[in-house]
């Protein structure tokens, strides 16, 4: 486990490394048949999500739990992951409970990620993907100043059918 790990923080928000205390809020988002629906991974268990919990300790990831600035409700989580330093690039995911959707989270969140990555990791390029029927997180990333580069059609098999998955970017600028 990495000790130089940064909180980040806005004004409502803090940003903060994932502990073992989260356990169980990072289950009851990924086994949120609302949040997979979206989602890349989902866990039917707590033993199961512990799978994950080592994932976010991994040094290559950099994954936040995204919770209010008194650290007492956990929102969700986000980071970047897939960290590239030979070719300045990384990819960001973000996902939150469904209680807080709608609040403006994922667009005061995803800038503090961008800014961390351009400024402390030497990112130059930042790359999201994005399944195509997902209009809240494709208007999110327009509004954040993600640039659409295209669309990979029928790339993935989800729940027995082949899913589309557009590809957005950021660089440094």
């Amino acid at each position: 486990m990495r000790n130089d790990f940064p909180i980040l923080k806005t004004e409502r928000l803090q940003l903060r490394r994932i502990t073992e205390s989260d356990l169980e809020n990072i289950y009851n988002g990924l086994s949120n048949p609302d949040v997979i629906k979206h989602y890349g991974i989902s866990f039917n268990s707590l033993e199961a999500t512990k799978e994950q919990m080592t994932w976010f300790a991994d040094s290559k990831q950099f994954w936040w739990a995204i919770c209010s600035i008194d650290n007492e409700t956990f929102y969700g989580a986000g980071g970047l992951n897939d960290f590239s330093k030979e070719h300045k690039k990384a990819e960001i995911g973000l996902w939150l409970l469904p209680d807080f959707w709608g609040k403006g989270i994922m667009t005061e969140v995803m800038p503090l990620i961008c800014n961390y990555g351009f400024e402390k990791l030497g990112i130059h390029r930042i790359e999201g993907f994005v399944e195509s029927d997902n209009q809240n997180c494709k208007k999110a990333m327009a509004k954040l100043d993600f640039q659409l580069e295209g669309i990979m059609k029928d790339c993935e098999i989800k729940n027995g059918k082949f899913i589309s998955v557009e590809i957005y970017a950021k660089l440094k600028t």
